[in-house]
């Protein structure tokens, strides 16, 4: 991966607190409608989503996202505690 690849993926990530279930993961809002998350710890084991999914004998790859962790960022880019950066990519944040 290239320097630039890596830090497009990578600069900018944020701690966030699911406001369902309290896990916490890496996020970037690089615009409103694209999303970087990270998991930081097992996503079967710490999400109650993503572990209802692999009880029920699916792989958890097959889980886009957890609906209610989308929906907490969603919330956060809202309320202004979760930035957006401009689309225009000139380093301007903007709000929700």
């Amino acid at each position: 991966m290239t320097a630039e690849a890596t830090e497009f993926l990578t600069a900018g990530l944020r701690p966030h607190e699911c406001r369902s279930c309290g896990t916490f993961v890496l996020v970037k809002k690089n615009s409103l409608a694209h999303t970087s998350i990270q998991w930081t710890t097992d996503a079967s084991r710490s999400c109650p989503v993503f572990a209802a999914h692999v009880a029920a004998g699916r792989h958890p790859a097959l889980l886009d996202t957890c609906e209610k962790l989308a929906d907490s960022i969603a919330g956060a880019v809202a309320d202004g505690s979760l930035a957006v950066a401009d689309e225009s990519r000139n380093g301007v944040v903007c709000g929700g």
